[in-house]
C-alpha cells in the first residue's frame, strides 16, 4: 500500500477555542507519530474563525520537536502572502534545525479574503498576466536555492542560514495549473481533492506525463489530499461526518464557522435543497468503517496514480478524530499501528 500521510487544519470547534486547537494540532502530530503516518502537513489560512493557524512554519517547527519520525511541512506556504526570501530563510532554518524531516508545500491563493490578502502583501501584484505573480516569486525562491544569474541585483545575497538547502518542493493546488507547473520544474505535486472543483485524475495523470527531471527531483511524487472519517462502524462514521457536512455547506455559502458540534449538525433542520447539495458532495468526503474507508480509498489513490495519500479529518471530538486516524492506520497496514 502506499504511505498515509496527514493535512491538518487545526480546526477551531464550537465547543473550543483557536489556542486550544492549535494544541489539538500537537496531540494529533504526536498521536499520528506513532502509528507510522510519514508525512504531517499544515495549512495558512488567516482571518477565518474555522482554522487557527496563519502561520505553518511556526507549527512546523514545534512538530517536528514533538515528534521522532514524521516528515513535516507546510500544506502549503501561500507563496503570494510572503517575500521568497523569508520563506527561503525560514526553511532553510527548519531543514537545519530537523534535517531530512521538513518538507516545503507552496499554494497559489491567498489563503484569506480579498481584503486580509491586500492586507498581508507587502507590494501589489504587476497589472500584467491578472494581477497574478506567483510565477515571479516561486522563479525567486528556486534563485535563492540555486543562485542568481550574473547581474542580477540579488546575486551578491546569502540567504541564511548559508549552506543549508531548501527542502523538497512541492506544489498544492486544485486545479491542472499547479500540476502542470511542477511538471514543468521537477517538483513534487499535491492535489486538494478535498476542496477541488474539478476530479483529480485530469490533473493527477497530466503531472505525471508531462514530469520533467531536475534538480529538485528525479521523478513525479503526487499526493492526493482527501477528507475522510473512519469509525467502528460504517453507521457510526456516517454519523460523525455530519459535522464536517454541514460546516462544507456553510462554508459554500461563505459561512466560515466554527466546526459544528455534533448534537448540533445532526439537528440541523436541512431544506431538501440543502440535503441535495450534500448527496451531490459526498464523493469529497469518504466515510465508512475501517475496510470499507481502505477499500475505497485505495481504489481511489490507483484510478489517478498517486504515489500517496494526505488525510484530512474534520471531527470535533478529539478521541474520535483520533481513533479515526489509527483505525485506517489499522486498516492500511501501517507499521507502528
Amino acid at each position: 500500500m502506499i504511505p498515509l500521510s496527514v493535512l491538518d487544519l487545526s480546526f477551531v470547534s464550537a465547543d473550543s477555542t483557536p489556542a486550544q486547537a492549535l494544541h489539538d494540532t500537537l496531540a494529533l502530530a504526536r498521536h499520528v507519530d506513532t502509528l507510522g503516518y510519514r508525512r504531517y502537513w499544515l495549512a495558512e489560512h488567516h482571518a477565518l474563525p474555522n482554522v487557527a493557524s496563519p502561520a505553518p512554519e511556526i507549527m512546523i517547527g514545534q512538530i517536528a520537536a514533538a515528534t521522532t519520525r514524521l516528515r513535516v511541512g507546510s500544506g502549503g506556504i501561500m507563496l503570494p502572502n510572503h517575500a521568497p526570501l523569508m520563506v527561503a530563510e525560514r526553511f532553510r532554518m527548519l531543514e537545519a534545525l530537523f534535517p531530512g524531516r521538513i518538507d516545503l508545500g507552496l499554494g497559489r491563493a491567498p489563503g484569506t479574503d480579498g481584503i486580509t490578502a491586500r492586507a498581508l502583501r507587502r507590494r501589489e501584484a504587476p497589472s500584467g498576466n491578472g494581477g497574478d505573480d506567483f510565477l515571479d516569486r516561486l522563479q525567486e525562491l528556486l534563485f535563492w536555492d540555486q543562485g542568481f544569474p550574473e547581474g542580477h541585483p540579488f546575486r551578491s545575497i546569502v540567504a541564511s542560514p548559508a549552506g543549508v538547502p531548501l527542502p523538497p518542493l512541492f506544489l498544492l493546488g486544485s486545479s491542472d495549473y499547479s500540476a502542470q507547473v511542477a511538471a514543468q520544474i521537477g517538483a513534487g505535486f499535491g492535489f486538494a481533492q478535498h476542496f477541488a472543483g474539478m476530479p483529480a485524475e485530469g490533473p493527477m495523470r497530466a503531472y505525471r506525463q508531462r514530469f520533467e527531471p531536475s534538480r529538485l527531483g528525479p521523478k513525479p511524487h503526487a499526493i492526493l489530499a482527501v477528507a475522510a472519517i473512519c469509525a467502528p462502524t460504517d453507521a457510526e462514521a456516517e454519523r460523525l461526518a455530519a459535522s464536517a457536512r454541514l460546516s462544507t455547506l456553510r462554508r459554500e455559502r461563505g459561512e466560515y464557522r466554527p466546526l459544528p458540534s455534533l448534537a448540533e449538525a445532526l439537528d440541523y433542520p436541512y431544506t431538501p435543497a440543502e440535503r441535495a447539495r450534500i448527496e451531490q458532495g459526498r464523493d469529497r468526503l469518504h466515510v465508512g468503517a475501517p475496510e470499507t474507508l481502505r477499500a475505497r480509498l485505495a481504489a481511489l489513490a490507483e484510478s489517478v496514480q498517486a504515489d500517496e495519500l494526505m488525510i484530512v479529518t474534520a471531527v470535533p471530538d478529539r478521541a474520535a478524530r483520533h481513533d479515526s486516524y489509527r483505525l485506517l492506520a489499522e486498516a492500511w497496514g501501517l507499521q507502528g499501528a
